[in-house]
């Protein structure tokens, strides 16, 4: 049996399967009754870049082997949908409805993908893993090695949002995209910033504080999704950690097999299934709660 510490907690909780905390009504929320994980899609090699449209496919790649773009429709039909689209490690659909990519090989770039397969170019010299793409059309991707978030503005510029000590890796925006949260990889919290009227990050906070395996420091923290309460969903080695909007810990969403997890989101009809990442596989789960899409207009 497996310990994991609850370093925003005061106590321990054992095993993997089943978590038991104080904050278990939190997850009674946003987790449907008797409906756990099912598997949609296997026979990958390392599955990632999840990310939803209006109509509730879920788009994701498989960063290893390369490839399409693999489409999963609301009904969970996978199909591919954007051929020959290099090794990707992080995708979004941005306001004009095309991809944004994070690619790894051939080159390290930040590329637009039409729906006719055609890219553009955004940014060279960067080594990027994951990205999210606001309403605005501001671009904001993580350089996990290099410590930083770098950011492209509509017109093409490309500046430097942050830099610090730590290990960016997954990054979202809250519901009015005025906070942007990213993991950090090799440590234990999420830091949080204000995104300014341009765009720009700024007051840079560890404001959660991730679960850690048993004597480790790192949260192996990964991608990162919202949902339209302004829950943060965070993948790490221990599950999918659920923090709510004041940076409390609600949860941790049991992992759906023994493997490690690169990505959530949410997707689907009304965008009410929970799809993760791990390794090989893509599975689903359906919840209360409902995601948001970053493209989509301010209400």
């Amino acid at each position: 049996m497996r310990i994991y510490v609850f370093l925003a907690l005061t106590f321990l909780s054992f095993g993997q399967s089943r978590w038991t905390f104080a904050q278990d009504m939190s997850l009674q929320e946003i987790l449907e009754p008797d409906k756990g994980w099912v598997v949609v899609t296997e026979g990958h090699q390392f599955t990632d870049g999840l990310c939803s449209d209006l109509q509730g496919n879920l788009f994701f790649t498989d960063v290893a082997k390369g490839g399409p773009i693999y489409k999963v429709d609301p009904e969970g039909k996978v199909s591919g949908f954007v051929t020959n689209a290099l090794k990707i490690s992080g995708l979004k659909i941005g306001p004009n409805g095309t991809f944004y990519a994070a690619t790894q090989a051939p080159e390290k770039l930040i590329i637009l993908i039409g729906l006719d397969g055609k890219t553009t170019v955004l940014a060279t010299n960067v080594v990027p893993n994951d990205l999210v793409v606001s309403r605005k059309g501001i671009v904001y991707f993580t350089e996990t090695g290099k410590g930083r978030i770098q950011m492209i503005s509509p017109t093409g510029e490309l500046r430097v949002a942050d830099a610090g000590a730590y290990k960016p890796n997954g990054i979202t925006l809250s519901p009015d995209q005025g906070t942007l949260v990213c993991t950090d990889f090799d440590g234990t919290h999420l830091f949080v910033f204000k995104v300014e009227a341009d765009g720009s990050l700024s007051s840079r906070a560890p404001y959660m504080t991730a679960v850690t395996p048993l004597n480790k420091i790192q949260s192996l923290g990964d991608g990162m999704t919202t949902d339209g309460s302004g829950r943060y969903y965070a993948a790490s080695a221990v599950g999918i950690q659920v923090f709510d909007p004041t940076g409390r810990l609600c949860g941790v969403i049991a992992k759906p097999e023994n493997k490690f997890i690169s990505n959530v989101t949410f997707a689907g009809k009304n965008h009410g299934f929970l799809y993760v990442s791990s390794s090989d596989k893509i599975y689903r789960r359906e919840m209360k709660a409902r995601g948001i899409l970053y493209q989509a207009p301010a209400k």
